[in-house]
């Protein structure tokens, strides 16, 4: 790239440091610079794409070309200060299976009277989960300090009840009254286990160590084929080069044995018939965006079943405290893993169809840039 062309984006802002993809190219469309985030829609690397015809991205670039280079085939439209449309971007992994990216694009001269465009990409679909983790951050948040205001509003008067009950039952002579005394005292003590649960990640205090999360999976996947003797496969995909992270091991082993379980528990049927199979894999991302704030390095954790999936009723709730598929289920175990992931500055989101739902953890490696 151009030395003066270089100096001039990087004197506008830190290119590199946004989340939408960026290009900057010459009169004739080639590619000379191309940020971080533009590697990471693409898929390739800034040498890959430095060079390349920008066109085979966004094939409305000759048309912008003529507006804004000197030379073009519509001088009345040169000056234009920028443009912005809604279109078609050929992401060269997506592109050969006839899949575009629907993306917003804006374009417009990097200095007035000099033949480059500074052209930026907004993936749609990119917007919507940034979006969706700022706004789960915030809800959770919220969400939580409720919980805990009311948890605590709880525990008095039904430690009240149970003392009660237990009184009223050590006056009675009669065994048909004794069994009423007896549904009060059992359903206190499951409420104050439910109430337990929701202060459980205020009350010990985060022991922050290295950790090997292939480590974390194989406890995990070790304590599961204990549960589940008969019917159930794990499949394993690990990547040996993720590198250690600081965080609370008892609090991962925690979020993934949540995650597997529920996993497992959806299998129910597979298992009886020795098809229910649970996927682990791991990868090292670059360039993640994580709550509107990007991160050089991130561990990125799957773990994906082949099981009738989430009924949809429930589906942009399954993380919410209480809320629950199962007959059975507290809806505390989801909500429990979101909390600890977050205290670890990560996310979990959820995409799940019939015959396959894919739980996915990032947890940020290196510190956000800034």
């Amino acid at each position: 790239m151009d030395s003066r062309h270089s100096s001039a984006a990087k004197g506008i802002l830190d290119l590199d440091s946004i989340t939408t993809a960026v290009f900057l190219t010459d009169s004739r469309g080639a590619v000379l610079y191309a940020n971080a985030s533009a590697e990471i829609l693409t898929g390739l690397s800034k040498n890959t794409i430095c060079g390349q015809d920008a066109s085979l991205f966004f094939r409305g670039l000759p048309q912008w070309l003529k507006r804004f280079c000197p030379g073009g085939a519509e001088p009345e439209r040169q000056g234009q200060d920028s443009i912005s449309e809604i279109v078609n971007l050929y992401v060269p992994q997506y592109s050969e299976a006839g899949h575009p990216v629907r993306a917003a694009v804006s374009a417009g001269p990097l200095l007035r009277g000099q033949p480059t465009l500074l052209i930026e990409f907004t993936d749609y679909e990119m917007t919507l989960l940034a979006a969706r983790q700022e706004h789960q951050f915030g809800f959770s948040e919220a969400n939580r300090q409720v919980l805990r205001n009311l948890a605590h509003e709880i525990k008095n008067p039904l430690g009240g009840i149970r003392g009660a009950a237990q009184l009223l039952d050590s006056e009675l002579t009669n065994p048909e009254l004794r069994e009423y005394t007896s549904v009060i005292i059992g359903e206190a003590d499951r409420l104050q286990g439910l109430v337990d649960k929701l202060l459980e990640p205020y009350r010990a205090k985060r022991q922050v160590t290295s950790v090997n999360i292939h480590e974390v999976l194989e406890r995990v996947r070790q304590l599961l084929l204990a549960e589940f003797p008969q019917g159930l496969t794990f499949e394993r995909d690990y990547d040996v080069s993720v590198p250690d992270v600081s965080a609370d091991r008892e609090q991962l082993i925690q979020v993934f044995l949540n995650l597997a379980r529920n996993a497992a528990e959806a299998l129910e049927e597979k298992i009886k018939d020795g098809t229910a199979r649970i996927r682990l894999t791991t990868r090292v991302v670059q360039q993640a965006v994580i709550g509107m704030r990007r991160y050089r390095l991130a561990l990125s954790v799957h773990v994906i079943d082949n099981g009738p999936g989430v009924p949809p009723d429930i589906k942009d709730r399954i993380f919410f405290p209480l809320v629950t598929g199962k007959p059975q289920g507290s809806g505390l175990g989801l909500s429990l893993a979101q909390n600890f992931i977050q205290q670890q500055g990560g996310t979990i989101d959820v995409d799940s169809v019939p015959g396959r739902t894919d739980f996915s953890v990032l947890i940020p490696i290196s510190e956000p840039s800034k």
